[in-house]
């Protein structure tokens, strides 16, 4: 098992910043690849990042590109989500989430474990 535990959440102003952070416990040995998903209510969950734990290379989904950072610190277990200019669609729970298999790690189906998730508020 692998328990992930979001912080970093929180309410801000349009075109702010937030960085976010999930720790990762437990059997992290088994991680292939990490990331973070978003849902706000009413919608579906949208692919916002992923990373792969070797090697580092990054996904994004189109909405974020260019504003968004996935990054992770091995040593720590921990995975980072930089969030600069903000928008008030950005509004929703983030949940990180982990996964053996290193493919399609924009879709949700694969990822094993999931975080609790972080609210994110972006007021106009």
């Amino acid at each position: 098992q692998v328990q992930l535990v979001e912080s970093g959440g929180g309410l801000v102003q349009a075109g702010g910043s937030l960085r976010l952070s999930c720790a990762a416990s437990g059997r992290t040995f088994s991680m292939s690849a990490m990331g973070w998903f978003r849902q706000a209510p009413g919608k579906e969950r949208e692919f916002v990042a992923a990373i792969m734990w070797s090697g580092g290379t990054t996904y994004y989904g189109d909405s974020v590109k260019g504003r968004f950072t996935i990054s992770r610190d091995n040593a720590k277990n921990t995975l980072y989500l930089q969030m600069n200019s903000l928008k008030p669609e950005d509004t929703a729970v983030y949940h990180c989430a982990a996964r053996g298999v290193p493919a399609l790690v924009w879709k949700t189906e694969g990822y094993n474990y999931w975080g609790q998730g972080t609210q994110v508020t972006v007021s106009s």
